[in-house]
């Protein structure tokens, strides 16, 4: 993908548009594993008391999150996504997940790196079941972006909601896809972006770029993006997708692993449907293969031209 003016990084919007809020409230911490970003310099030196390195000690970090929400501040802990996800799981189910349904710990996690979006680091680096992992803990919301400026507008919604978050961002640059969105679209969950005949593309995060790329070269066939990913309004949802034949989910992420795929199962079953349902994502297997996103997509036959070869042979 070609950057353009328009290409943004979802981490960078984000802290900006934070670093605002900070300005105005107080009660808003800044956490980091020895992680940065351009605009992360400016807002350590303009709220040195209100931001905190705890080095490449992801436990650490979740834990200093915690003492400062019981406190009630607002906190945004920040890694890259598999360590901010996976290594520190304990301490996010104990003392968030658990500690959540007890009071209110307003803890966002911001994990950078989602999908593929490290490729070139192999798969210590790749984070294809933060989805899974991180869905299945009771009390916490998983928000699963598909370009910046949707992350630029859940700042103020993550402040307002006091509850436990799972930021799931990419770490490239992306277009724009969003012009306006609220709060009543956050609390829905998705957006159908496209309408079409047949067949729906059901997509999350990066893939729902792919999802346009391939219903704009098709012509009539549906996108709908599904940023939340927990919790979702997925009656709302049905009664978008019961016009449709065939659904197919596009997820950076293993299949049939309580992912993308898994809600789309469950809802349809749900309401007894009879619309066929395929998932694409990645197999049982990590990757080893070296190269760039694009390159592991063709190996996984998830880019743009094996995708409409699978959709013309499915549904059309």
């Amino acid at each position: 993908m070609n950057k353009t003016q328009t290409d943004k990084t979802m981490r960078d919007v984000f802290i900006e548009a934070l670093y605002e809020k900070m300005s105005e409230n107080d009660k808003i911490f800044f956490l980091s594993a020895d992680f940065g970003a351009p605009f992360l310099d400016k807002l350590r030196k303009d709220f040195k008391d209100r931001f905190i390195n705890v080095g490449i000690a992801e436990q650490n970090l979740i834990n200093t999150a915690v003492g400062l929400a019981l406190e009630n501040y607002i906190v945004y802990a920040y890694a890259i996504a598999p360590f901010i996800t996976m290594r520190p799981y304990e301490q996010i189910r104990q003392n968030l997940a658990i500690a959540s349904q007890i009071r209110p710990l307003n803890v966002n996690l911001i994990g950078v790196g989602a999908g593929l979006s490290y490729g070139l680091s192999g798969p210590s680096h790749h984070c294809l079941e933060d989805i899974s992992v991180m869905r299945t803990l009771p009390n916490f919301m998983v928000f699963s972006p598909s370009d910046w400026k949707l992350a630029r507008q859940f700042v103020d919604y993550s402040i307002k909601i006091k509850m436990p978050k799972y930021l799931r961002f990419d770490g490239k640059p992306l277009p724009a896809i969003y012009e306006k969105t609220n709060n009543a679209l956050f609390e829905q969950g998705f957006c159908e972006l496209l309408k079409g005949k047949k067949v729906c593309l059901v997509s999350t995060g990066f893939m729902t770029q792919q999802a346009l790329k391939v219903a704009k070269n098709l012509g009539n066939v549906g996108v709908v993006d599904v940023f939340m990913l927990k919790p979702l309004n997925e009656n709302l949802l049905f009664s978008k997708l019961k016009k449709y034949k065939y659904i197919i989910t596009l997820e950076e992420g293993f299949k049939n692993k309580g992912g993308l795929d898994t809600i789309l199962s469950k809802i349809l079953t749900n309401h007894q449907s009879n619309i066929r349902l395929k998932g694409l994502g990645f197999e049982d297997r990590y990757l080893f293969k070296v190269g760039d996103r694009n390159y592991l997509h063709k190996l996984n036959k998830l880019d743009e031209r094996n995708i409409i070869k699978i959709i013309k042979n499915w549904a059309l």
